[in-house]
């Protein structure tokens, strides 16, 4: 038992370094040593925490090279480039309608009760955020594990690259507020809703609720893109 609390209190500290610090999409963690020193644990507690990050698809490792924050890059990024340079963020919703309604759904039939406490608790981090970007790293990691939750890896590879053409269509500058999402931003009731639902089982509600929020998403976003 005390093992397990230890890693997970590692896996916490290190999930937190990696949101404090603002390491962005792809970008490298500090060396084992030099981690292990800022997370205040041993590197054999640290190397099991990365393997959990890993696991999940938070991180990546290279050998040689160092550990990096994301899911391994594609075979062909120049793929995903393209890919982003032939759209914009109108489409880019209009395929998360389609594929993410059915991605909760299917999570609602399939998840965990820990994937749900994670939901949760990626839902209770997003609210925290300092920052867009805070606010970001935690709504990306809820939705993603939502789509763990169906159990089904093609789902997750799929979204990843829906993920990835997202992040390069630059939507920052889609952002009215630069700072944070306001206490009372729309999401935050609209995943509550989303994970209600998977926790219920109800698929239909599930599929509802992520169309209902991803609508939300698109209205705010896009009607913003003149200002």
């Amino acid at each position: 038992m005390d093992a397990q609390l230890n890693l997970t209190n590692t896996v916490s500290r290190l999930r937190m370094y990696v949101v404090d610090h603002d390491v962005e999409h792809g970008g490298r963690l500090p060396a084992e040593r030099h981690l292990a020193e800022r997370l205040g644990v041993s590197r054999a507690a640290l190397r099991k925490a990365l393997a959990v990050l890993q696991a999940e698809g938070q991180l990546w490792r290279h050998v040689g090279k160092g550990t990096f924050v994301g899911s391994r890059p594609l075979d062909s990024v120049a793929d995903v480039a393209a890919m982003a340079g032939r759209t914009n963020p109108g489409e880019i919703m209009r395929a998360r309608g389609l594929i993410e309604p059915e991605i909760a759904r299917l999570a609602a039939l399939n998840a965990t009760p820990a994937q749900v406490a994670q939901m949760r608790a990626a839902a209770v981090k997003s609210r925290q955020a300092a920052n867009w970007r805070h606010y970001e790293s935690w709504d990306t990691r809820l939705h993603r594990t939502i789509a763990e939750a169906t159990q089904n890896g093609l789902l997750v590879g799929l979204l990843d690259t829906l993920n990835a053409v997202r992040r390069m269509a630059t939507w920052g500058r889609l952002r009215l507020n630069p700072e944070r999402p306001s206490r009372g931003h729309h999401s935050f009731a609209e995943h509550d809703n989303i994970i209600e639902a998977i926790a219920n089982r109800d698929m239909t509600g599930a599929a509802a609720a992520m169309r209902a929020h991803l609508q939300a998403v698109e209205r705010n976003l896009l009607a913003r893109r003149d200002d």
